[in-house]
């Protein structure tokens, strides 16, 4: 009986300290292209820290709850991570961890970003414990997601969502590397921001060493230029489906 409490006991704590790893972004050369999740669908029971490896680069994602109903606008109180600009591969890569809550029910998310088109209707969108049977899976979210016409919900949520919260921003943020547009440490109601560039009232955090930013606005709207040139180095002659 000890030991069979014993085995009990190491189960929970290895469930409870489970871990797993999504990468968020590809590179061109990526089977699938840039705009994905790797993987784009897992299962992950409650208490397991699910960590976003911002690690495509050129790049610039996000990390939105949303709904399977509607996947590429953000959920209301749902979770987000914020965008984060990488012009190059970053070291160390940025990250972001959020832990499941509630394993009873899927929960969904997508990229944001709209440059140099909407990235969820690209087939950005991911899922956590979906559904494999029925009419609910993450096949049919995912092509919910590439029938979406126009751009994608650009609110800003918060770092606690629905089934999954996180306590901390993306981090760290390198050289080379740009946060902005950063959620809120509660639940609300997703808050409009200028869309792909972040510009406007949103804050930004720059890896680089030499300054800290003094201007949130100055800084994204620089930002925004960089990106679009960076952008459009890294899909040149690449042609989207």
């Amino acid at each position: 009986m000890i030991f069979t409490a014993g085995l009990t006991a190491l189960a929970f704590a290895s469930a409870a300290s489970a871990q797993m790893t999504i990468q968020v972004g590809a590179e061109s050369s990526s089977q699938g292209g840039i705009f994905q999740y790797i993987p784009n669908s897992i299962s992950a029971p409650n208490g397991t820290v699910v960590t976003f490896q911002f690690s495509g680069a050129p790049g610039n994602h996000t990390v939105t709850q949303s709904s399977f109903a509607d996947p590429c606008n953000p959920l209301a109180g749902g979770f987000d991570s914020g965008w984060i600009f990488l012009s190059a591969a970053a070291t160390p890569v940025p990250e972001w961890n959020l832990t499941i809550t509630d394993d009873t029910k899927p929960i969904w998310f997508y990229c944001k970003q709209l440059a140099p088109s909407p990235h969820c209707s690209a087939g950005m969108v991911g899922a956590i414990n979906a559904p494999t049977t029925g009419t609910n899976t993450f096949d049919a979210f995912q092509k919910a997601a590439v029938a979406f016409k126009g751009n994608s919900g650009q609110g800003v949520g918060a770092l606690v969502g629905v089934g999954a919260s996180a306590s901390a921003d993306i981090g760290p943020v390198p050289s080379g590397a740009t946060l902005y547009g950063t959620p809120s440490g509660s639940a609300a109601s997703p808050t409009a921001t200028s869309p792909s560039t972040g510009s406007g009232t949103t804050s930004s955090k720059s890896g680089t060493t030499t300054s800290p930013t003094t201007s949130p606005t100055s800084s994204a709207s620089s930002l925004g230029a960089s990106f679009l040139s960076a952008a459009v180095a890294a899909i040149l002659g690449i042609s989207f489906a």
